[in-house]
């Protein structure tokens, strides 16, 4: 898709470490950046017959070869140059394929450039990147170049290497090893040691077409209730020279298929939703996925581990995975059970005596036990610099260990229902993709008791916290109260599958019950309100996605029918506000009530300002999910996993 501008769009994207993309509107106007703001130091030059012009980068070291457009896909970013000597493109290729996990996982984004020669004899293209890629402060780097079977390498790193030695949210990576490698003869890698950075030489004298891999290995990723993981690609290659190298031997192969993944999503987005929502979606895809890193554990299964950006940077957060679920259940229900793994696996704990769901397991990259909601009991003596460094960059202690009774966390900040709720709504979602329930079957007991917590406190939720309590807390919320609804339809679903029928039949009866009293409730003449009790509020029930899409007609018709012509009513500029008491948006639940429109035309409505947003907000970084529906101006909430909702139009068309 030929674009002009996105607020922030993806370089090169991998899992929340390895992330890196441009927030201008030319690539040459400064260097890049971590999705965190932090400066990524990647430069790019074109010398034609002598004359050196920059096209990445900062635009006052070099006169700039004049940026033309972009071309954005869901896995791919190219910049075109032109004047009148050459006609450049820059393509950046981070290929993760969905129906392949190794590619998912492998840390190698594809650097292609493409040059046609008008008036030019002579022309090398110079790339570099900086230690900042690498490290976040001063310490001395070690690097290297070489030569491995048929390709060429370079390499730099933390002469002290000491990886998962912290735990945040807005940083980069303090470990591990940037790598630059290419099998071509008129390409060069090397380290260069004065300048601490790594260098990419390309002649095109005698071709049009040079590329390179760009690769980071991070020794270490995740710790994982206790046991060190390394990334999943590490179950199929040794070491990173042997995933670079096979990354060069299958671009080809790989490329064709990041082509066709790349037109199938946006033919099927332009059918949708209109090019607005094709443009979405290319932006979205990889940020959603890179989000994660993906491991396995120590029985080999697949754990699938987002990290919460620009929030507490929690690992594995239930409401972070629920709103993503819709990319994923698009090609393949793995990794949704990979990030419901490791929370039904603290679950089962003894330091978690709830009869509620977690919340998270941790804060990335350390996976041993939630730290929302903590007591920050750090004992009488502790001084507030002790506190500060565990709240914002030390590591929390593995409260997977802690024994019943330790008491350390404060109800008043977890969030029962919603946790419950979206647990059992995307087991069951698994589930009926799988077309059994044997991912549920092990979890049964736990499933069963979330449930009973949402029978219990779901008609009318007390005060407590949801998922979007961004202008405070709410005391009988009527949103959450269909989720707890939703959730026992859920509930039942699978214990069909199970073969309970009687257990089934009752529930979904139950379900039925309960929306219809809902139903009256939260009637509020043209709408539905917010709050019961509180007829003069509105707020989005995207959670009514599932009724609609599953068809077990729990709501009326007339439901619908209200709720979406009345939020069209409360369009801004920059798309609808979550709910009556302020003008935050939040792009993923829009694009969730969007799928339930009655026809194209109703679905660009929605979808349409949230693209604006996505093309024009000020605040330039990557596609935030929570914003200012009047001004277009960020929040909070940064390159997070939750865009995966925006597919949620495609997923309800398709299933």
């Amino acid at each position: 898709m030929r674009i002009d501008k996105a607020v922030s769009i993806p370089l090169v994207t991998h899992d929340p470490f390895f992330s890196i993309w441009s927030n201008t509107d030319k690539l040459y106007e400064k260097p890049p950046i971590h999705w965190c703001g932090a400066q990524q130091f990647l430069k790019g030059d074109i010398t034609i017959d002598g004359k050196r012009y920059g096209f990445l980068g900062r635009k006052w070291e070099l006169q700039p070869i004049q940026q033309q457009y972009i071309n954005l896909t869901a896995t791919a970013t190219e910049y075109v140059f032109e004047n009148d000597k050459v006609c450049l493109k820059c393509r950046f290729t981070s290929p993760l394929l969905l129906e392949d996990m190794l590619l998912v996982s492998r840390p190698c984004t594809y650097v292609d450039f493409e040059v046609e020669k008008k008036d030019a004899k002579s022309v090398i293209i110079d790339f570099s990147i900086g230690a900042d890629v690498v490290r976040r402060g001063i310490d001395p780097l070690v690097g290297f170049e070489g030569v491995r079977d048929d390709f060429k390498y370079a390499y730099m790193g933390r002469a002290i290497q000491e990886p998962l030695s912290g735990s945040d949210d807005g940083v980069t990576i303090n470990w591990g090893y940037a790598y630059v490698a290419s099998n071509e003869e008129e390409t060069k890698c090397w380290y260069v040691k004065n300048s601490e950075r790594l260098k990419v030489n390309m002649n095109f004298s005698n071709r049009n077409h040079g590329s390179f891999v760009f690769a980071y290995d991070d020794l270490l990723s995740i710790n994982y209730f206790g046991q060190w993981r390394k990334a999943y690609w590490t179950n199929t290659y040794a070491t990173i020279l042997d995933a670079i190298g096979a990354a060069l031997k299958d671009k080809k192969e790989t490329l064709e298929k990041a082509v066709k993944l790349d037109k199938e999503i946006e033919e099927k987005a332009y059918e949708i939703g209109g090019e607005s929502y094709a443009y979405l979606c290319n932006l979205s895809y990889r940020q959603t996925i890179a989000g994660h890193k993906l491991i396995t554990d120590e029985e080999g299964n697949v754990i699938f581990l987002s990290k919460e950006n620009d929030s507490n940077g929690c690992i594995g957060t239930v409401d972070i995975s629920y709103p993503s679920l819709p990319l994923f259940m698009l090609y393949d229900t793995e990794y949704l059970k990979g990030m419901l793994r490791p929370i039904f696996k603290f679950a089962s704990y003894d330091v978690w005596e709830y009869d509620f769901a977690p919340h998270d397991v941790g804060r990335y990259p350390y996976a041993w036990g939630q730290v929302y909601a903590y007591k920050e009991n750090f004992g009488k003596e502790a001084t507030e610099k002790q506190i500060w460094d565990i709240q914002r960059s030390g590591v929390f202690p593995p409260f997977y260990m802690y024994p019943a009774g330790s008491n350390i966390y404060d109800n008043n900040y977890q969030m029962p229902v919603e946790e419950c709720g979206n647990m059992l709504i995307m087991t069951a979602a698994i589930c009926k993709v799988d077309g059994n329930a044997d991912f549920a079957k092990p979890h049964w007991d736990v499933l069963k008791q979330w449930k009973n917590y949402l029978i219990e406190y779901g008609p009318d939720p007390g005060e407590q916290l949801c998922t979007d309590d961004f202008a405070g807390h709410l005391e009988h919320n009527v949103n959450l109260s269909v989720k707890a609804i939703v959730g026992i339809e859920a509930y039942a679903s699978l214990a069909k599958m199970l073969g309970e029928d009687k257990e089934a039949e009752k529930h979904h009866a139950l379900a039925k019950e309960m929306a219809a009293d809902w139903e009256v409730r939260a009637n509020a003449g043209d709408h539905y309100s917010l709050a019961f009790g509180k007829p003069e509020t509105w707020s989005l029930k995207y959670n009514l996605v599932w009724d609609k899409m599953w068809g077990s007609e729990l709501f009326s018709p007339e439901v619908y029918e209200k709720e979406l012509a009345y939020y069209l009513k409360q369009t801004m500029e920059y798309g609808i506000p979550l709910d009556s008491r302020d003008y935050f948006a939040k792009s993923d639940w829009i694009l969730w009530c969007a799928a339930m429109a009655e026809n194209k035309e109703q679905m660009e409505q929605f979808i349409k300002p949230v693209a604006h947003y996505a093309k024009n907000s000020a605040t330039r970084v990557p596609f935030s999910d929570w914003y200012h529906a009047n001004d277009g101006i960020y929040c909070m909430f940064i390159a997070r996993t939750v865009q995966g909702g925006i597919f949620m139009p495609m997923l309800f068309k398709e299933r």
